[in-house]
């Protein structure tokens, strides 16, 4: 800064009050100090009277752009030492209660204990080191939660313990998690999914399963997705084969399923939807344990194209339904309720889909417009069940057959 031209305390007030430019040759807060410095005892502040302190503040001020607390500490400074000296920033740190070592030492505990909560890891440390009498334990036993979890947050920390959180449910509403009611009525059914298989990264076909919760009417599909532009055709055609009016769809917690599509079709056609509920595995398990007695025992678990679908599909209509619906008795279940309050099912009885079906006592009464009792009737003793079986059985062997032939070509 060069004030060469300023030479009297007359000249700097008449500065002042004319509030003149100021030139700076140094930006340098250094070369700021040394300037005060020299000001303060080229004037002798010290000896100054009151009026013409507050001139030389105000000059100070103007040639070095501080503010007045900022010049009153610098002249305050300079009185006590005779010195105006720049002193380094130190920002004010509070003293570190928790060393590397405690770090290292809290990931290494939850490491061994899978990450668990802050409260249950606070008691661990609690324990090592009051039970245990481990002194590396010391100062961690002390720690609160809250500390805790910061400390968690730490970069050493990360590097010696990294946890990954899976990928949480998105909640939906699509479907009532809640167990169907048919109170004994058809048309509640249950579906589910069976994949057949991976090979060499290409995706196999899947089969589509829905039974009737009373009569057990049983409709298989197959489709070479899942996605909504290749299920929903698949869906509404196998709500056509059932004979019945449809009332509930219920299925597990699947995107297959629970989409809005689906909800969408289903809502059209005034089909209640639900959905299994979390800890109660039996909501679904009709059609699971049909999955294994039909199309696993049928098809088996081998490799089967995608592409094959159709063919499928055309053998499970044609073939395999009719079979199991007309044909193939099942077990018909009977709860009993002991003594001590346990329900329990026992299987006296076995019978055919549509021998239940027509027990029902408004048999007809639930069919679809389109259908009737006597066409159900002729259709199931046009083949007796072993003539039915065979015929399934032949039609079963030639596609696989085929099929093979084509995946080893």
């Amino acid at each position: 800064m060069d004030d060469s031209q300023t030479t009297s305390l007359e000249q700097i007030r008449a500065l002042v009050s004319a509030n003149r430019a100021i030139r700076f040759t140094g930006l340098l807060r250094e070369e700021m100090y040394q300037w005060v410095e020299r000001t303060l005892v080229r004037y002798e502040y010290a000896g100054l009277q009151r009026p013409d302190k507050g001139v030389l503040r105000l000059y100070i001020g103007q040639m070095t752009g501080l503010g007045r607390a900022q010049v009153t500490r610098l002249i305050g400074g300079y009185l006590e030492t005779g010195r105006v000296i720049l002193v380094p920033y130190q920002r004010t740190r509070f003293p570190s209660l928790y060393t590397a070592a405690d770090v290292t030492l809290l990931a290494y505990v939850d490491r061994a204990h899978g990450n668990l909560s802050g409260p249950a890891t606070r008691r661990i440390l609690q324990r090592e080191y009051n039970e245990y009498g481990q002194g590396a334990y010391q100062r961690l036993a002390g720690i609160s939660v809250a500390q805790l979890y910061r400390l968690r947050n730490t970069l050493d920390y990360r590097k010696r313990n990294t946890s990954y959180q899976p990928t949480r449910p998105t909640p939906t509403p699509i479907g009532e998690r809640r167990k169907p009611r048919p109170q004994g009525v058809p048309g509640y059914l249950r579906i589910d999914t069976v994949h057949q298989g991976d090979q060499d990264g290409r995706k196999g076909l899947y089969h589509i399963n829905a039974v009737d919760e009373v009569t057990q009417w049983e409709i298989v599909a197959a489709t070479p997705q899942i996605s909504e532009i290749y299920l929903l055709p698949v869906l509404e055609a196998m709500l056509e084969q059932f004979p019945f009016v449809i009332r509930g769809f219920h299925s597990d917690n699947g995107s297959e399923f629970i989409n809005y599509t689906v909800a969408g079709l289903l809502s059209k056609l005034l089909i209640e939807q639900t959905r299994s509920r979390p800890h109660h595995s039996g909501d679904n398990g009709l059609v699971e344990a049909k999955n294994g007695a039909i199309i696993r025992k049928h098809i088996g678990y081998g490799y089967i194209d995608a592409q094959h679908a159709q063919a499928m599909d055309r053998f499970y209509r044609e073939h395999l339904n009719p079979y199991v619906n007309f044909h193939r008795p099942c077990a018909v279940p009977k709860v009993i309720t002991q003594a001590n309050g346990k329900r329990r099912r026992v299987y006296p009885r076995w019978a055919t889909p549509f021998e239940l079906l027509q027990e029902w006592p408004r048999c007809e009464g639930c069919l679809r417009p389109e259908v009737t009792l006597a066409e159900l009737q002729a259709l199931a003793g046009s083949h007796s069940d072993t003539e039915a079986a065979l015929a399934m059985q032949q039609a079963k062997h030639k596609l696989l057959g085929r099929l093979k032939g084509k995946q080893t070509a």
